[in-house]
Formats: C-alpha cells, sequence, structure tokens
C-alpha cells in the first residue's frame, strides 16, 4: 500500500510516499480501507514533534509510528476473531489524537479505539473532517457549565475546533457571538450565529457585550485582553497554552481567584466525545466545515498549507 512515512520527527518536506506493508490485524482489531482522512493540528504536533508534550504520547526521541494520520473514514475489509461489532463492509470513521497511522491506504484499528460506523447521510470526506477538531470542542466546553440563553464569544469560527464549537453551543440554544473573516460572515449566519465580527476591521476584546464565557478556539488571544468581555463569574478558555505558558497555571489557580477565572480543560476520552459527535450528525446538528482537498500524493503540500496558520475548517486527503 502506499503511505505518507518518515522515520524522525521532521518538516512537511520530510516526509515521503512508499510502498510499505499493508498492515496485519490483530484479533481485536479491523483492517480499513480509507476513503478519507485529514491533516490536523494533531497531525502537526504529530509530525514534528512539537509542541515537545506530544513526543510523551508520540515517541520521545523519534515517532513510534513512521506513518502519519489521526482520523480515518474507510470501509472495513477484514475482521479479527474477536471482533463482533464490526463486519466485512462496513462503512467506519475514527479517530486518535496521538497517532493512528491513517495517512495510508489501509489502517489497522482496535475495536476499543474511537472508532463508529459512519452515518449514512455523510459523505466520507465529511465523516473524516467530523473528529479532530470537533473532539476538541467537545471537551473545551465540556466543562463550561453552560444552559439555554446563557452567551458565548468565539474567537476564531472558521477554524475547525471553533466552527465545531459554534454549532455545539447553539445545538444547546447558547447565544454565540463569533469573531471571523468577512468572507465566512454570512455563512457563520447562516450556521446559527448571532451575531458576527469581522476581526479585521474591528478588535473583538473591544465588543460592547460581557459573556458567560469566552473561547478563543484559535489560542491567539489572552485572559487579560478578554477580561472585560466577561460577566463577574465568567470563564475565559483557550485553546492553546497562552503566548508565556500561563493558561494552565491561571487554570490550576482559579480556585483561589475570585471572579472571572480560567479553565483549560485536557480532553481524554475520545470515545465518549465521538458518541457525542455521530449523535449531533446523527440529527443532522452538525456540519464540518472543509477547506481543500488533496490527494495522497500531494500531502506534503497539505501540511505545509496546514501549518501557515491559513486553513479554515479542515483539509482533506483523498485516495483515488
Amino acid at each position: 500500500m502506499k503511505a505518507a512515512v518518515r522515520y524522525h520527527y521532521c518538516s512537511p518536506d520530510g516526509l515521503t510516499l512508499r510502498e510499505v506493508p499493508i498492515p496485519a490485524i490483530r484479533s481485536d482489531e479491523v483492517l480499513v480501507k480509507v476513503k478519507a482522512t485529514t491533516v490536523n493540528r494533531s497531525d502537526c504536533g504529530v509530525l514534528t514533534g512539537k509542541p515537545y508534550a506530544i513526543r510523551l504520547f508520540a515517541g520521545l526521541f523519534k515517532p513510534r509510528k513512521p506513518i502519519t494520520g489521526t482520523d480515518f473514514s474507510g470501509i472495513v475489509v477484514a475482521c479479527g476473531e474477536q471482533v463482533d461489532q464490526f463486519q466485512v463492509g462496513d462503512l467506519v470513521y475514527g479517530f486518535l489524537d496521538i497517532g493512528l497511522a491513517t495517512h495510508a491506504e489501509y489502517v489497522a484499528v482496535p475495536v476499543s479505539k474511537a472508532i463508529l460506523k459512519k452515518p449514512e447521510h455523510i459523505t466520507f470526506e465529511q465523516a473524516a473532517a467530523s473528529l479532530e477538531g470537533a473532539h476538541y470542542a467537545y471537551y473545551f466546553l465540556d466543562k463550561i457549565p453552560l444552559q439555554a440563553g446563557d452567551s458565548v464569544l468565539i474567537n476564531g469560527g472558521t477554524g475547525a475546533i471553533g466552527n465545531a464549537a459554534l454549532q455545539f453551543l447553539k445545538h444547546k440554544q447558547v447565544r454565540v457571538v463569533v469573531t471571523c473573516e468577512a468572507p465566512f460572515v454570512d455563512y457563520l449566519y447562516k450556521q446559527g450565529a448571532d451575531y458576527v465580527i469581522d476581526y479585521t476591521r474591528e478588535d473583538f476584546t473591544q465588543f460592547d457585550e460581557q459573556f458567560d464565557a469566552v473561547f478563543d478556539a484559535v489560542g491567539k488571544s489572552s485572559f487579560g485582553k478578554c477580561k472585560r468581555l466577561l460577566k463577574p463569574i465568567g470563564l475565559y478558555v483557550s485553546s492553546e497554552l497562552g503566548p508565556y505558558w500561563q493558561n494552565p497555571f491561571l487554570a490550576l489557580a482559579a480556585p483561589l481567584m475570585p471572579g472571572k477565572k480560567v479553565r483549560f480543560p485536557l480532553p481524554f476520552s475520545i470515545n465518549k466525545s465521538m458518541e457525542f459527535i455521530n449523535e449531533l450528525i446523527e440529527k443532522k446538528a452538525f456540519t464540518p466545515l472543509i477547506d481543500r482537498n488533496y490527494l495522497l500524493e500531494d500531502i506534503s503540500e497539505a501540511f505545509n498549507y496546514v501549518m501557515s496558520g491559513q486553513k479554515k475548517g479542515n483539509v482533506i486527503i483523498r485516495f483515488e
């Protein structure tokens, strides 16, 4: 099979397409013919080994898995002898943020991991795009006690995380103000945003409203800059550590802080988030934003585009 391979942490230009053996499956695994996958933020960390914390899971000095890729959608073509929840021909999708070797024509997946049958009404590309960003959106929002009628400002409504967060919050009937650039303003209104700020023309931190929570889905602001946007007991959540890695420490200090606080949830159970995502897909309450499509042969170009910081939503890798 063809696969995107590297044996050391590297830049996208160090990734090469090679012919490698189709993986043999264990008794608790299924073999999936991959129809679509993505290049996402987790993939960039697994490729480069940065931030260095990811090496605790992906391999300390070199990657444990030479093949990149964290998510997939495809068709089950073989089942291990202990597998009874899937059968050959099932359409499935799944995700593992520390690396699953899915940038390949076939992948072996343990059924104990986050793998589900693909909802029938979505494409393979949509299924693959419904995983990484939506998983993080779920966990960043899960620890915020929100009810219908509460209000949230999302910085970054066209990123994979921020766009999923917008749809999840509207499903909960939360008022959402979101930032984006001008070409996507109408698109976010159609997705249910209550108000859209064009950040190229207006500094969102000066917006004249206070919120129950501010979710910095792109991690480009800070608690200090967003504090004025929060209600007296409002919460600030960011998808990044912060420019000085301050967000985890501010979150640890939160119990000692009066009033406005920082939360920094750590994602853990992908099975739980996938069940939630799958439920919303089945209800047609979540549709992922897709930016570009690449063939596997052009995967280095796809990585370079994602790492440029210009992508909107998800970047898909297709297989001929």
